[in-house]
C-alpha cells in the first residue's frame, strides 16, 4: 500500500475497529477478480463500513488523503465494474456488512433496505408479507441492492415493471466529499432541481456510494402460467406481443429465442425437452400472472388471448403450462441458453444491446446477415427480452474458430456489432453497464455523451477518487 492508503487504513481501523478493515492477502484475493473472470485487479485492503455514517467518514478521509476507492457489493458485474485497478492504486470499499432490511411497509408497498442486502434475501423477506420486489436475475443469490441500483439492473420483468431506475423510490448516498445525500423521504413531487437520486442510478459508483434505498413493492404472485409459442419471424413475435398488450397488462415476461438456441439446450442440458412437437424458426416464452384470487386464471387468460392469434396464423403453435413444474421447465430452457450455447457453439462474442422495440425484429435479421457477410464462416443470432428492446446478440466463431479467435477477431466483430446498434439508434449496454469492458467503445461511438458524463463526474468528484477507470 502507498503511505496515504496505509494512513487511511490505520485511521479507519482505529475509529471503527478491526472488522472495518481487511488486509490479509488471502482474504482480499477473492474480491479482486470480476464475475466472469476476465479482469483481475490489485488492492491492499478492503474497507468494510457497517453504517452510512462510517461510509461518509471513510469517503471524507479518502478525499482528504487522495485515496481512490472502488465500491463493491456482490461483485457480480459482467463488465468489470467492481474490479480494482491492477496497479493497486485503489482500495475496495465493501458494502456487504450493510445488509439490514430496515422496513417493509405493506400499506405503502415500500421497503427500506441497506445497500448490502442480497436480492434473494429481499425477495424472501417481503414474500412473508404477501409482497414482492419485481426484479429478478440469474445472480439474485449474490447481487446486492446497491450494485443493482448502481448499474440500473433489468432482468426478465422489465416489460411490466421497468428496471431499477423505475423501482427506486428514494436513495441515500455518500457523495465524493463525504456528504450524505438523504433522498429516502419518497416525495411524490420534488422540483428542487437536478435529481441526485437519478444521477446515482446507473452511475456505476463513479459519482458516489449508494448506502440505502427505498424500493417499490407489488403484490405477490397468486398464480402464473407460462406459454411456449412457435413463430415464423421476430416480426411475428412482436406483433403477437402487441396483440397481447392491447388486451391485458398482466404479461410480465416475453422472451424470444431462435430454433438453433433451443436445440443447443435440448442437446446439452439434461432433463430438458422440446415444448412443442414441431420445429419453428423462432420461439417465444410468455408469462402471465394473477396478483389475487379474484383475477382471471392466467392459463385461461393466455388460452383466450392466444387462440385467435393461432387461428390467424400469427402464432404457428402454442403450449400452455399445465402445472408449476411445467412452467419452471419452460423457464429452465430460457435460463440455460448461454450455458448451452457455450458448449454447443464454442467461442463467441456476446453483446448486451438494445434498440427501439419496433426496430428490433428487423435488426435481429439484418445485423446477423451483415456480420456473417463481413466474417464468413461465423454465425450470429440473438435472444432475450424482445418486449423492452434488449437482446443478447452472439456471434459464434464457427469455421473461423480456434483457441485465439476471441483475441484475434473478437474486437473487430464487436466494433461492427456496436456500429450496427448505434446506426439503429440503440445502446451498446442495455443492462450490464459500461464498466471497464465497454469504456473505450462508449467514447468511440458517443463522444458527446462521454464529454457530458465527464463534466458531471468532474463537478462531483474533482479528485477522481470514485471507482477510477470505470464508465468514463
Amino acid at each position: 500500500m502507498t503511505p496515504h492508503q496505509q494512513s487511511l487504513v490505520d485511521e479507519i481501523r482505529s475509529r471503527f475497529g478491526e472488522r472495518s478493515v481487511v488486509t490479509e492477502p488471502a482474504d482480499v484475493a477473492p474480491w479482486l477478480t470480476d464475475w466472469r473472470g476476465r479482469w483481475t485487479g490489485n488492492s491492499g485492503a478492503i474497507l468494510q463500513p457497517s453504517s452510512t455514517e462510517e461510509v461518509a467518514a471513510i469517503v471524507a478521509s479518502a478525499a482528504r488523503l487522495g485515496v481512490a476507492i472502488v465500491p463493491q457489493g456482490g461483485n457480480t458485474s459482467m463488465v468489470g465494474g467492481a474490479t480494482p485497478p491492477d496497479d493497486g492504486s485503489a482500495l475496495i470499499l465493501s458494502l456487504r456488512r450493510m445488509n439490514r432490511i430496515r422496513l417493509v411497509d405493506r400499506a405503502a408497498m415500500r421497503a427500506e433496505v441497506q445497500a448490502g442486502v442480497v436480492l434473494q434475501t429481499l425477495h424472501e423477506t417481503v414474500a412473508k408479507q404477501g409482497l414482492r420486489f419485481p426484479l429478478t436475475l440469474g445472480a439474485k443469490g449474490s447481487a446486492t441492492i446497491g450494485g443493482l441500483i448502481s448499474t440500473n439492473a433489468g432482468g426478465t420483468q422489465v416489460l411490466r415493471f421497468g428496471p431499477m431506475r423505475v423501482l427506486v423510490d428514494g436513495i441515500e448516498a455518500v457523495l465524493p466529499d463525504g456528504t450524505i445525500h438523504d433522498g429516502l423521504s419518497g416525495l411524490k413531487k420534488d422540483n428542487r432541481g437536478y435529481s441526485i437520486d437519478q444521477l446515482m442510478i446507473g452511475a456505476e459508483g463513479t459519482l458516489g456510494i449508494v448506502t440505502e434505498a427505498r424500493l417499490k413493492l407489488v403484490p405477490a404472485v397468486h398464480s402464473r402460467a407460462v406459454a411456449w409459442l412457435g413463430l415464423a419471424t421476430p416480426k411475428a413475435a412482436l406483433d403477437t406481443l402487441r396483440a397481447l398488450e392491447a388486451k391485458t397488462d398482466r404479461v410480465e415476461g416475453y422472451e424470444l429465442l431462435p430454433q438453433e438456441s433451443l436445440e443447443a439446450v435440448l442437446s446439452h442440458i439434461p432433463a430438458t425437452r422440446a415444448p412443442l412437437k414441431s420445429r419453428h424458426p423462432w420461439h417465444v416464452l410468455v408469462e402471465a400472472v394473477a396478483d389475487s384470487p379474484e383475477a382471471e386464471n392466467p392459463a385461461e387468460l393466455l388460452a383466450c388471448l392466444l387462440a385467435p392469434l393461432v387461428e390467424r396464423g400469427l402464432v404457428a403453435d402454442a403450449s400452455i403450462s399445465a402445472s408449476e413444474a411445467q412452467a419452471e421447465a419452460f423457464w429452465r430452457i430460457r435460463d440455460s441458453l448461454s450455458e448451452a450455447e457455450r458448449v454447443t457453439f464454442g467461442p463467441a462474442t456476446q453483446h448486451d444491446i438494445s434498440v427501439p422495440v419496433d426496430a428490433m425484429p428487423a435488426f435481429m435479421i439484418e445485423a446477423a446477415a451483415k456480420v456473417e457477410q463481413a466474417f464468413p464462416g461465423t454465425s450470429a443470432s440473438g435472444f432475450g427480452h424482445l418486449g423492452d428492446g434488449n437482446i443478447h446478440f452472439h456471434v459464434r466463431a464457427g469455421e473461423r474458430g480456434g483457441a485465439d479467435w476471441l483475441q484475434r477477431e473478437g474486437p473487430e466483430v464487436t466494433r461492427l456489432v456496436h456500429d450496427l446498434v448505434t446506426a439503429a439508434g440503440g445502446s451498446i449496454s442495455a443492462e450490464h453497464g459500461i464498466g471497464v469492458m465497454k469504456k473505450d467503445e462508449l467514447e468511440r461511438l458517443s463522444p458527446d455523451r462521454v464529454r457530458t458524463l465527464r463534466a458531471i463526474k468532474a463537478s462531483l468528484d474533482p479528485g477522481g477518487i470514485m471507482n477510477p477507470g470505470k464508465l468514463v
